[in-house]
């Protein structure tokens, strides 16, 4: 079972709770170990901005942990749209932040669910996408993928790939040998927040249009003596009719982003843009070259794979808390601050949806983009709320 290590006295604001308690008839939260509602998390702007904890926070995580008028510790995850290093990581950092001691299956970040879908890749050569130096490989690697690249690879490789970027010495001590012209690449995973667009949007826009073989001819160009291009539809994912080109016969690139997020928030003044803007750059520059957008795997929140991935964790994660198998999902309340992404990924779910005003939703630009089910001043307005809702059904 997760711990929590003490926060301190609630905040005067947890009054109501107290009263809920004292009109709480005690069996019935000991009719089963487990409270009739689970809580999944966003990060940023729900918990913290930036690298600092919001006050609200402090009292919603005290509820958590029993300071509410079930008497019971709650179980909740933490899904983020955010990423770029291995879950462990990630826990201790965010242990040491919020002051609650986590565990890592209690983390989803955007490429979490890439660990659903590794055996299909895990001997076949891929490049990776995002963070800093090789983290990201090695978080790939974590996963199951066996043979990960990356961009800085292909520049150490052949520095002319990409001739308006000279490796730092730190970059080069992260890349691995590998010729690329030998290495033929079968998919592309956008792990995290590219740092380097250009180098990257490149790179991709050459595994794309060689079929991944990074530097050999585009298939999708006429060849000399007047052949035609490939038609548009041959471009699909999964497509069994991937034509012959040059005497060589291979199937599209597989290309995967794990964060549609186009804002989000962190402790600057105004949103940042996301790892969905890298996204339309890339869709922007191959259209201008190829004439069309190309096919890709989108997850992350608001997708409803992530939300379902997310639903399969909390489950096995309940069964381990109660012991045995559950006869019925607990409801899920997702709280967040983002109405396109928190909120309308928990619609999508069916989940009850609690919106903050603490993060990217400003409701002076008018009403959520998607209906939440209840908008709360912070987290811990949030978590209050859903405890009262759940109790008037017991």
């Amino acid at each position: 079972m997760f711990s929590l290590r003490p926060l301190g006295l609630a905040t005067p604001r947890l009054s109501p709770v107290a009263a809920w308690s004292a009109r709480f008839i005690q069996h019935q939260a000991t009719r089963s170990k487990l409270p009739p509602l689970v809580f999944t998390f966003d990060i940023d702007g729900v918990l913290l901005r930036g690298p600092h904890l919001i006050p609200a926070a402090k009292s919603a995580l005290n509820m958590l942990n029993g300071a509410n008028p079930l008497g019971v510790k709650i179980p909740f995850i933490l899904l983020t749209n955010g990423g770029g290093v291995d879950e462990e990581a990630r826990r201790r950092k965010l242990s040491s932040e919020l002051g609650v001691e986590l565990e890592s299956n209690q983390i989803l970040q955007a490429h979490t669910i890439l660990k659903s879908v590794a055996h299909k890749y895990a001997n076949q050569h891929v490049l990776v996408l995002g963070g800093r130096n090789d983290v990201i490989r090695k978080v790939a690697e974590g996963y199951g993928f066996k043979h990960a690249y990356t961009t800085l690879d292909v520049l150490a490789w052949k520095p002319e790939a990409w001739p308006f970027h000279d490796l730092s010495p730190e970059e080069r001590a992260s890349t691995k040998p590998v010729d690329f012209s030998h290495t033929p690449i079968s998919a592309v995973f956008v792990l995290h927040d590219p740092r380097n667009w250009s180098l990257d949007i490149q790179i991709l826009v050459d595994v794309i249009r060689s079929r991944g073989i990074i530097g050999g001819p585009y298939l999708d160009s006429p060849a000399p003596g007047g052949d035609q291009a490939l038609p548009e539809n041959t471009l699909k994912h999964g497509s069994s009719n991937a034509p012959m080109a040059r005497g060589l016969e291979r199937k599209p690139i597989d290309l995967v982003f794990c964060n549609p997020d186009l804002l989000w928030k962190s402790d600057f003044p105004q949103v940042r843009i996301g790892q969905g803007a890298f996204r339309e750059a890339f869709q922007a520059v191959y259209q201008a070259v190829t004439g069309t957008t190309y096919p890709y795997v989108q997850y992350g929140k608001p997708t409803r794979e992530t939300y379902r991935y997310a639903e399969d964790v909390l489950k096995d994660r309940l069964e381990e808390l109660h012991g045995g198998r559950l006869e019925k999902m607990l409801n899920v309340y997702m709280v967040g601050d983002n109405p396109e992404s928190d909120i309308a990924g928990a619609n999508g779910a069916g989940w009850p949806s609690i919106l903050v005003r603490t993060g990217v939703y400003d409701p002076a630009h008018g009403e959520p983009t998607h209906k939440p089910t209840y908008i709360a001043e912070d987290v811990e307005e949030a978590v209050a709320w859903a405890i009262r809702r759940e109790m008037k059904d017991m």
